[in-house]
């Protein structure tokens, strides 16, 4: 009797535990998809940001400064964007592959970077265009869970269940 006694506690135990971590997992999931959209947002916004500093480059003294400093915040977006990835993917169980698409920002913004201190205006700022309509498609992807195949023909996040 007390072998079977143990043997119920111990599948109990493991059902528990199995359990926990199912639901752990599945609460990651959200959190790990919420905090990718914020990431591919703010990329998306400190793109659209170094456009308008580029104009500013253009027509003032201070826009050098604040094209540079805005190029550091872009790439630390960027990077942001590949951290965000890789955390909605491995605890939160979802698609490996928003992690090439950040990935493949990542290169864009070294490359981006690269060009921008060598002032090579006929290649940066058309890939700087590329980019930003880029952040816009992978945005409107994580809304829609195109990116993980989530995603409903016309539908939107909230059409998910």
């Amino acid at each position: 009797m007390t072998t079977r006694t143990t043997a119920t506690t111990a599948t109990t135990a493991t059902t528990t535990t199995a359990a926990t971590t199912t639901a752990a997992t599945t609460a990651a999931a959200p959190r790990g998809a919420r905090f990718l959209r914020v990431a591919v947002a703010l990329q998306t916004l400190t793109i659209f940001l170094q456009a308008v500093s580029a104009g500013v480059l253009l027509s003032s003294s201070h826009g050098e400064l604040l094209h540079g400093v805005g190029a550091r915040v872009m790439y630390g977006a960027s990077m942001l964007y590949v951290l965000a990835a890789v955390l909605a993917w491995r605890p939160g169980g979802g698609s490996p592959r928003p992690i090439a698409y950040a990935s493949g920002f990542l290169v864009l913004a070294s490359a981006q970077v690269v060009l921008g201190i060598a002032h090579v205006p006929s290649v940066h700022v058309p890939l700087g265009v590329l980019m930003f309509g880029l952040s816009v498609l992978a945005l409107a992807r994580q809304d829609t869970g195109a990116a993980d195949g989530r995603g409903l023909p016309g539908g939107s996040g909230a059409d998910r269940g």
